[in-house]
């Protein structure tokens, strides 16, 4: 089995590479600053995921990179915020972002309270 397989790694590469194609409109003064960090944070969830699986022998390690990847969802919903207030995206496509986001939260808090299920 393979990381890949885990539909939160699945769900969190969707919406990271949905948030890089919607970035490509934001403005180039925005190309080190709102760009970058958003789609660094969206990466970030499935790099966390990734290298949770590797760590599932050890639940405490498995959680604790979980919980990074949880951490990087939250703050890729921040810097959506940031994308609403500065008008590059509505508040209809912040919302739809949003609930993908929460739903890999979903996924990620279930992996962590079930971490037997992943070895």
């Amino acid at each position: 089995m393979s990381f890949k397989t885990l539909l939160a790694y699945q769900k969190g590469f969707d919406l990271a590479m949905e948030i890089f194609h919607l970035t490509k409109t934001f403005p180039k003064s925005e190309l080190f600053s709102l760009t970058s960090q958003i789609t660094k944070s969206s990466r970030a969830v499935c790099s966390a995921i990734a290298e949770s699986y590797r760590k599932r022998q050890y639940e405490k390690h498995f959680k604790s990179k979980l919980s990074d990847a949880d951490s990087e969802n939250s703050e890729t919903q921040l810097w959506l915020d940031f994308a609403v207030a500065c008008e590059y995206i509505s508040e209809d496509k912040r919302i739809e972002l949003q609930n993908k986001s929460e739903e890999i939260g979903k996924l990620l808090h279930y992996m962590m309270q079930n971490p037997g299920k992943f070895r």
